[in-house]
């Protein structure tokens, strides 16, 4: 992968791509209802903004008398907001990390992404929490949404530098690999207004969509193929044994991996990876020859 942005606006790369456009401006205007809410009055001392907790927080199960969980709540919760910092912090990395994965998925697979983290969040937070002694509280923020996004970067760009403080360059899957082992060490934090599990939740929720997705190669994936490539050769004194089909290792047999020619084919780790990944999607049987000889001498590694 890359370790350098693409320029906004060239190869159809966009600064701004419709979902995250869309999520930015819808929580925005939620934060500013949640502003306004303050001040206009429904019933007495009723006012906005406490109907849109009650009704569009995320409500714990069971534990309080004047408010309820519903299941809209696992999608609504994660647009609104406690404060500015809140939703700045928020909202800034949903944007530097989030647009290069919509410009590289498209926006429907993206939003699907988004979604699927912040209610597995969502979930985590409700069933897991209380059984740490977490306080029973309405949840709302994006946070969790957003570690799934967090994971992906990591994930698809692990070697892009990220600048601290706008100086500090840091790999992204040392700085994202940090967050995470942080949120782990911050779990028993029971009176902690942070919903550690949730963005944990969602950290899980990405990996796990990224990782069973057969469309997203990354290099965690080629790096296991390669593995279980070699330690299935040594293991069974075949350098064919991955491929688990008798005209597989017949059609194998055919080349001479000690041959001066197949000598000089040169092998690269890029079109080793793209060797494997045609495997897993269509079987041996349909690489060519010379994609035949490269895995031969990648084999004697």
């Amino acid at each position: 992968m890359s370790n350098y942005y693409k320029p906004g606006g060239l190869g159809g790369f966009s600064l701004f791509p419709p979902v995250i456009k869309t999520l930015l401006i819808t929580n925005v205007a939620v934060f500013f209802i949640q502003i306004l809410g303050n001040e206009i009055i429904i019933s007495g001392d009723l006012v906005l903004s406490q109907i849109l907790l009650k009704y569009f927080a995320l409500i714990p199960i069971g534990t309080f008398s004047d408010a309820s969980f519903y299941p809209w709540q696992l999608i609504t919760y994660q647009f609104m907001h406690g404060d500015f910092s809140h939703i700045f912090f928020n909202m800034f990395a949903l944007w530097m990390f989030g647009m290069e994965i919509e410009n590289m998925w498209g926006s429907k697979k993206f939003l699907i992404f988004y979604l699927t983290a912040g209610v597995v969040a969502g979930l985590c937070h409700l069933f897991i929490s209380p059984l740490l002694g977490a306080i029973a509280a309405p949840t709302i923020g994006a946070s969790g949404a957003v570690f799934g996004v967090l994971i992906a970067f990591a994930l698809f760009f692990p070697d892009r530098y990220i600048f601290l403080y706008f100086l500090i360059p840091v790999k992204a899957k040392y700085l994202i690999g940090f967050l995470i082992v942080f949120e782990f060490l911050a779990i028993n934090s029971a009176q902690s207004n942070i919903a550690h599990l949730a963005h944990l939740g969602g950290a899980l929720a990405g990996f796990l969509f990224i990782w069973f997705d057969k469309s997203s190669n990354i290099d965690l994936k080629s790096m296991i193929r390669r593995n279980k490539f070699k330690s299935s050769a040594s293991s069974s004194g075949s350098r064919f044994n991955i491929f688990n089909r008798a005209d597989d290792i017949q059609e194998a047999k055919y080349h001479d991996i000690n041959s001066d020619k197949d000598k000089k084919v040169k092998v690269t780790q890029e079109e080793i990876d793209k060797i494997l990944d045609k495997i897993s999607q269509s079987g041996y049987q349909n690489l060519t020859e010379r994609e035949k000889k490269i895995l031969f001498e990648a084999s004697k590694n």
